[in-house]
């Protein structure tokens, strides 16, 4: 197995006596005690630099020097181009830890799940969606993102536009007693903007702002009911701007 070469530089004294004489002079080269140096192998290497570029980006932004984010995680600028030739190599993979691999493929099965009312199946989506996926360091480098090169964004939203829309407004549509597979309408993504937008929005009081969201009074959770409001409040949107066409029985069941 390959392994990288020390990288480590002489770590600042906290001590400045240690390493002195008894007569306060510096000891020989040969009697120096030698810097820890630390040999990681490729995987664990490759996470240090990674979780380091995820803190990075999101303190930082893409403008961020990869000097400096070498310095900050103790290696060479050298080797940190060893196992990223480029800087978009490096955001690419952070777009994939940080935004791809979180895409869980049960949320697919979730709201395919006929079986399912819409408003319980959106809100159970939702609570997961904005516990798992809305971290500080998705939100900020999401942010950054949009505001220097829209590398990330971009990709994000097209997974978002194939993966998760087309199947919010059907279930939308079916909650409307809609069975139409159409293509959503301007004005349907306009409302869903609304929904799905309001709650990255929670995750930006957070992250960005510095605000308090009322439901962290004793977890880090956004807890269901906040979710369960937010959907409610949608579906009865679509059902106001787009008409009820369920039959006369169902809706009095609801």
């Amino acid at each position: 197995m390959f392994v990288d070469p020390p990288v480590n530089s002489v770590s600042l004294e906290k001590n400045p006596e240690r390493g002195l004489r008894a007569d306060g002079q510096g000891l020989p080269d040969a009697e120096s005690p030698a810097p820890a140096r630390r040999r990681l192998g490729v995987a664990e290497r490759e996470r240090q630099i990674l979780d380091g570029a995820v803190s990075f980006f999101a303190q930082n932004g893409f403008a961020g020097q990869l000097r400096d984010l070498a310095r900050r995680i103790g290696v060479t600028h050298a080797l940190l181009y060893h196992y990223f030739p480029t800087k978009q190599a490096l955001i690419d993979r952070v777009y994939e830890e940080l935004f791809e691999s979180r895409w869980k493929p049960e949320w697919d099965t979730l709201l395919d799940d006929a079986a399912l009312g819409v408003e319980d199946k959106l809100t159970r989506f939702y609570d997961d969606y904005v516990n798992q996926t809305l971290s500080r360091e998705f939100t900020r480098i999401f942010v950054f993102s949009g505001l220097e090169d829209h590398s990330i964004t971009d990709r994000f939203f097209a997974m978002l536009r194939a993966r998760l829309f087309p199947r919010l407004v059907r279930e939308t549509r079916r909650h409307r007693g809609n069975s139409g597979r159409g293509k959503p309408t301007r004005r349907e993504l306009e409302l869903l903007a609304g929904l799905h937008g309001g709650f990255f929005y929670i995750a930006m009081r957070r992250w960005i702002y510095g605000q308090a969201v009322t439901s962290e009074a004793a977890t880090e959770r956004y807890d269901a009911a906040l979710v369960r409001d937010r959907v409610r409040g949608y579906l009865a949107a679509s059902i106001e701007l787009f008409g009820d066409e369920r039959p006369p029985a169902a809706r009095r069941r609801r």
